[in-house]
């Protein structure tokens, strides 16, 4: 039943894997190469009013980039990051957003956590197939 299940689940997991990366460097590439300044003058998040985009590390940037994804994606929600991000963005509204700016954060960030499932999934797979 195992061997079955791996013979499918494997490569389809090992494919959705490669299919995120793809899909969230082809995505990042378009953000920071084609639309950063634009979303971030359409999303104005309030980091941005203390500093500029340049002055901040590396790791502040992804946040920003994140609470913008969390914003598109979850408008509603007010627990957790989610909820802060919704709070700092509270006068973006989701629906306003042009599309051509939502697809790259979609596209990063979902390939992102949606990759992370299918590495899990794939390791355990791979796991639980050595002993078979």
């Amino acid at each position: 039943m195992l061997e079955t299940f791996a013979f499918y689940a494997l490569p389809f997991s090992f494919t959705l894997l490669v299919a995120c990366a793809m899909t969230a460097i082809v995505s990042g590439f378009v953000l920071i190469l084609l639309r950063l300044r634009k979303t971030n003058e359409i999303f104005r998040h309030p980091y941005l009013k203390q500093h500029a985009w340049e002055r901040y590390p590396l790791s502040v940037r992804a946040t920003i980039l994140l609470d913008y994804f969390l914003r598109i994606s979850f408008p509603t929600r007010t627990f957790w990051i989610i909820g802060q991000a919704n709070r700092l963005l509270a006068h973006v509204q989701p629906a306003d957003v042009p599309s051509r700016i939502k697809w790259p954060l979609i596209g990063l960030w979902g390939g992102c956590f949606v990759g992370i499932i299918a590495m899990i999934l794939l390791w355990s797979l791979i796991l639980l197939t050595m002993n078979v």
